[in-house]
């Protein structure tokens, strides 16, 4: 029996050598990936594949094509889905003939401020103008809504709140500052921007015990300083206890000259 029993263990240790060899070659080529052929073309399905796919997921399927290249409606950043959708409200305020002005952050950034854009587009028209102004936005396909506040509309347009404001800083929009504003280029098209001044006055005189937030302000008084005519702002609203403030601090902050140093 032992004699028997070492044969067969010496019979079969040739074998078991061979399969250890074969399966575990020190230098030999490594297993092949279990993904598959490596030769299957990204994109197409592997012969036998558990997926179906090589690709991974997330990926486009054909990875030569360049990104974008059969998707023409990737979204815009906020700030260009904003400037999106003042072009449209300004191009179509301007075929129906309103008299209105670009206003807010998107007003700041045709007058050469920051290109982050926020909130949404404002525009300013005037009080009497203004069920006018929401008939032709209906006409175009937009929705119109009156919220509790009783000084503007709103409406959304490629996706962005769009506001238009018949009172700024609780005063009615005029027509003497629509015809201030400056006919200014927003993205390629042209369209009424509220001047500097005004611009700054609606901002400014907005401040109060509620609402006084001098740091969103304070990059839009840098950006156009040169611009705006300060004397009128003191005049209009420098009485006041916030906008004063703020003046103040412009004064400290060198972003305006003191009254009586101006000339």
């Amino acid at each position: 029996m032992t004699h028997n029993g070492e044969e067969t263990a010496a019979a079969r240790r040739p074998q078991i050598q061979e399969v250890t060899e074969l399966r575990l070659p020190p230098d030999g080529p490594r297993p092949q990936d279990h993904r598959g052929d490596r030769s299957t073309p990204p994109g197409e399905h592997a012969p036998g594949g558990p997926h179906g796919s090589t690709t991974p997921p997330g990926l486009p399927q054909d990875v030569g094509t360049p990104p974008g290249a059969d998707a023409p409606d990737l979204p815009h950043d906020r700030s260009q889905a904003i400037l999106e959708a003042a072009k449209q409200i300004g191009a179509l305020l301007k075929r129906a003939g309103h008299p209105f002005a670009l206003a807010g952050s998107v007003a700041v950034y045709a007058h050469g401020g920051s290109r982050y854009l926020q909130h949404d587009a404002d525009f300013c028209v005037l009080p009497g103008d203004a069920d006018a102004v929401a008939a032709t936005l209906r006409e175009a396909g937009l929705p119109v809504r009156t919220p509790p506040e009783d000084w503007l509309l709103k409406t959304t347009c490629q996706g962005q709140n769009v506001d238009i404001i018949f009172a700024l800083a609780h005063e009615p929009v005029t027509r003497d500052m629509l015809e201030r504003a400056h006919v200014l280029p927003v993205d390629s098209v042209l369209m009424p921007v509220l001047c500097p001044t005004d611009l700054i006055r609606s901002l400014i005189s907005a401040f109060s015990e509620h609402y006084c937030d001098f740091g969103a302000v304070l990059p839009v008084a840098r950006a156009v300083r040169e611009k705006v005519d300060w004397d009128v702002i003191r005049d209009t609203c420098g009485d006041q206890p916030m906008p004063a403030a703020f003046l103040f601090l412009l004064e400290r902050l060198d972003v305006i000259a003191p009254r009586e140093q101006r000339t």
